[in-house]
Formats: structure tokens, C-alpha cells, sequence
């Protein structure tokens, strides 16, 4: 990484969360200039007595009007605290028009006003609704992909384990995008990259136990797998996975390690390490044709040994484009 590159990172790799700040700091692209003006659809699901409301990006017409064989299922990012389906409004039309493929963004109740395990129970809800055919009958389980980034990696991998819990129905796919999948991000974090990479790339590891602490109910609840999915025991029987980490993220070896437990436990399991991780910001979404071909098929290369691919920057930085896709104050 370039010097003075590395320069403004660091001065921008200031303190800790403050809550409203950040909200109104990601609000900002509500105002997106070159929003993409995308055929799309408000709707509520029911979790319990309360409505989630979700957005539908439908990348043309003829499929608004007939309908999809496949869809993705989103998550936004944010620290459980930040962001909504409306500032990441561009990045799933983006990913509809790229995918072929209807986008369903879920508004998830944030914390502090809603900790956990509240986001992930709306979550869980709008999940359970797509694979029963309720928000689009022409698609079947297997067809949906779930898929978020950072916190909503965290979300999209804690659905998918409740679900395999309770016997209820499951993806064909998971996506997670550097997820946060641990729930420590201390000195006593056991992964390096946490202390490596936890100043001066904007997401710092002060930021990220903010995070955990506005996401958490209780201490115990660190534990929790559905709180961390990484320490779960049980990783058998569940979707097929892609998981994407980044070379300059505290969060990169708790994905990385997921992702080899999830294979190890005998998991379809597709794991890619993009490089460099940014130049002008942490936030960067996966070049939407490179998810397209993961969509259709996660894993490409699975090692007959059993171990995480990860085979080449070369390979990664030509099926990876980095787009910023939210402010400094979100993962």
C-alpha cells in the first residue's frame, strides 16, 4: 500500500462509535446523485407481531411481471447499528441488474434500541418467508441465495445455522462477505489480523467491540453462536458457502477460519482473500459478475483434500472489482 495512501487512512482511523453520528453519516447516501432508477417493490413480512419491511429489486420488467427461478436474500452491513435497505438501495440494484436476479433487502431492527437477538429473529423471519414461497411462490429453496456483508455476513451465517437448528427450511447458497462471525476484538482475540489490521484501515478493532457491545443484550450472549457463528460446534449440514475476506481487515481471519471449519465439517465451502483492500476505503462490494458466476455455481474449485482455496491473487484480483459501497463508520 502506498505511503501517503496509508497516511490518510490513519488519520481517518479515528476513535470509537458514536451511534447517531454514524446513522446520520450513512444517511448521506440516501442522496445518491447517480441512484439507479430500478423496477422495485415495498414490502412487510411477519415476525410475530411485528412488520419488517423488505425491498424487492427486480432487474427487468418481464421479471416483475412473471417472476424468477432464483433470487438473493440481503443483509446490509453496518455494525448492527448503522445503515438500512435505503442507503444500500444502489448496491442491490446493481447486483439485480448484474445477476439477473431478484434482490430481497431486509430491514432488520438495529441496536442499541434493539439488541440481540432481535435483528436476527427479523432476519430469520424474512428468510423463512422467502424459502416457504411467501414473497416469491416460483422459488424454490434451493434457488435462493442468502448473502450479506460484515454484520450482515454475521446475520446471513447465524440464519442459516438457526435454520439447520430447528429443522426448518435452508438456502441452496450462502454469501458471506468479510463477515463478523466472532464476537471479541480485544487483546484477547485469538486472530491476528484483528491486532494486525485493527488501526489504520479505517475499521478498527476499538470500532468493532463498540459494535459488539451496542449489538449485545448481555455478556453471555458472546457465546452464542447464533452471536458468533465461528464458535459454533456443530458446523455439519449446512448451504453451500462462498466466503470473501480482505487482505487489510481485522475481520479477515475470523472469516478465513470459518470458512475452513464450515469446509472441514464437510461443507461446499469456496473461500477467496481480495487484495489490496482498498485504496480509498474499507467498504468494498465484489465485482457483481464475479457473484454472478458464484451464484450459479459457489463452488468452482473444490480441493479434494479438504482444504480452503484460496489459489492465486492473480486469479482473485481478475474476478474482483473493489467498489466502495458505505461510509468509514459501517462494516
Amino acid at each position: 500500500m502506498k505511503k501517503a495512501v496509508k497516511a490518510i487512512l490513519n488519520v481517518l482511523s479515528y476513535g470509537g462509535i458514536e451511534v447517531e453520528s454514524a446513522r446520520r453519516l450513512a444517511d448521506i447516501k440516501k442522496l445518491d446523485p447517480i441512484r439507479i432508477f430500478l423496477r422495485k417493490l415495498d414490502m412487510e413480512i411477519y415476525n410475530g407481531d411485528y412488520k419488517v419491511p423488505i425491498r424487492l429489486f427486480f432487474p427487468d420488467e418481464k421479471m416483475e411481471e412473471h417472476g424468477a427461478k432464483e433470487a438473493i436474500l440481503f443483509f446490509h452491513g453496518g455494525g448492527w447499528t448503522t445503515e438500512s435497505v435505503e442507503t444500500y438501495d444502489r448496491v442491490c440494484a446493481r447486483m439485480a441488474q448484474s445477476t439477473g436476479q431478484i434482490v430481497v433487502s431486509v430491514e432488520y431492527r438495529l441496536a442499541p434500541e434493539h439488541r440481540f437477538p432481535t435483528g436476527l429473529e427479523d432476519c430469520y423471519a424474512a428468510a423463512q418467508a422467502m424459502l416457504r414461497g411467501e414473497i416469491l411462490p416460483e422459488v424454490a429453496p434451493e434457488n435462493v441465495t442468502i448473502m450479506g456483508d460484515s454484520a450482515g455476513g454475521n446475520l446471513a451465517a447465524a440464519v442459516c445455522l438457526m435454520a439447520r437448528d430447528k429443522k426448518e427450511l435452508l438456502p441452496g447458497k450462502q454469501i458471506l462477505i468479510y463477515p463478523a462471525v466472532n464476537s471479541c476484538y480485544t487483546e484477547k482475540s485469538p486472530y491476528k489480523s484483528v491486532k494486525t489490521n485493527g488501526t489504520g484501515y479505517l475499521l478498527t478493532s476499538v470500532k468493532m467491540e463498540d459494535y459488539v457491545i451496542l449489538y449485545q443484550r448481555t455478556e453471555e450472549d458472546r457465546k452464542n453462536p447464533y452471536f458468533a457463528p465461528v464458535l459454533a460446534e456443530n458446523l455439519q449440514g449446512l448451504p453451500d458457502t462462498l466466503v470473501l475476506t480482505a487482505q487489510y481487515d481485522p475481520l479477515r481471519d475470523e472469516g478465513e477460519d470459518y470458512a475452513k471449519k464450515l469446509k472441514r465439517a464437510g461443507n461446499l465451502v469456496e473461500h477467496h482473500r481480495a487484495t489490496p483492500h482498498s485504496a480509498a476505503g474499507r467498504k468494498l462490494s465484489v465485482k457483481l459478475s464475479y457473484l454472478q458466476s458464484c451464484l450459479g455455481k459457489v463452488v468452482c474449485r473444490h480441493d479434494t483434500r479438504g482444504s480452503t482455496t484460496n489459489d492465486g491473487h492473480v486469479n482473485i484480483e481478475i474476478a474482483l472489482q473493489f467498489v466502495k459501497i458505505s461510509t468509514d463508520n459501517s462494516f
